[in-house]
């Protein structure tokens, strides 16, 4: 495996972020939770976790460059071969609310590309992973996409605040179930497992909050792309996605593109 090393580190920093995570699950740390912006918290786990991945993954590449969401974005990363793009707990929210749909993410890009993924839930200690043309796996199981091929027929994966704004709505007669779920790295995890048909956002999403899955995704025979714009490339000067966020099999995706256009 071309980045078993890399992919390795990525799975340690994840699982040693999940840990700092739970240990705030149970009520007896002090979650000290502030707003860095509307509708954004951020919580004393995020902090710490983020704290963790950075120091694991600079001892192991001291040369490479890291972007977190919980990091202040410098213009360093313009150009960089090497990037990871890191969300140490991707669906805060849904922590603070005490649902158990948050994850960690931990994304490796070579020259725009993702090639290492590992998505880590806290709660069920659950671990997706994958690496550039070595497939992707929930733990040491191999997994694939759906096989749904109707829209029909889908379960369309769908986020939680866009569901109670409204923005979904206009799927409701397009798919057999719209199943409203927490983070967007899990969310793209769950479609490379077959555990939903296709996920659309309706809201921009940042780099960190999908890169990670987008190679999981990737490899599980899946795909991600932004309507009008395609298959991402990371480390770009902007680095939010703009909506429609359209994933999964690549017949669904295609499906849907031909609804909406």
């Amino acid at each position: 495996m071309q980045f078993e090393r890399e992919l390795a580190v990525a799975r340690r920093a994840a699982e040693l972020a999940a840990e700092i995570i739970e240990s705030y699950c149970g009520g007896e740390r002090d979650l000290r939770q502030r707003e860095k912006s509307w509708d954004s918290p951020v919580t004393a786990a995020d902090l710490e976790a983020n704290e963790a991945i950075e120091r694991h993954l600079r001892e192991a590449f001291p040369d490479d460059t890291i972007l977190s969401e919980e990091t202040v974005d410098t213009c360093r990363r313009q150009g960089v071969e090497r990037l990871w793009i890191v969300d140490p707990l991707d669906g805060t929210k849904e922590l603070i609310a005490g649902i158990p749909e948050f994850a960690v993410s931990v994304g490796l890009v070579v020259s725009g590309e993702p090639v290492v993924g590992c998505v880590y839930q806290p709660r069920t200690h659950e671990c997706f992973w994958g690496a550039k043309e070595a497939g992707a796996f929930l733990d040491g199981q191999r997994i694939g996409v759906s096989k749904v091929d109707r829209l029909s027929d889908a379960t369309m994966l769908a986020s939680r605040t866009e569901t109670s704004r409204g923005q979904v709505k206009p799927y409701s007669e397009l798919f057999g179930r719209i199943e409203p779920t927490g983070s967007a790295a899990l969310k793209l995890a769950h479609l490379a497992c077959a555990r939903g048909d296709l996920w659309i956002s309706t809201a921009p999403k940042n780099e960190w909050d999908v890169c990670a899955g987008d190679l999981i995704l990737r490899e599980a025979g899946g795909t991600m792309i932004t309507l009008g714009a395609g298959v991402r490339t990371y480390n770009q000067e902007k680095l939010l996605l703009e909506p429609p966020i359209v994933a999964g099999s690549p017949k669904l995706v295609g499906e849907f593109e031909k609804w909406s256009a």
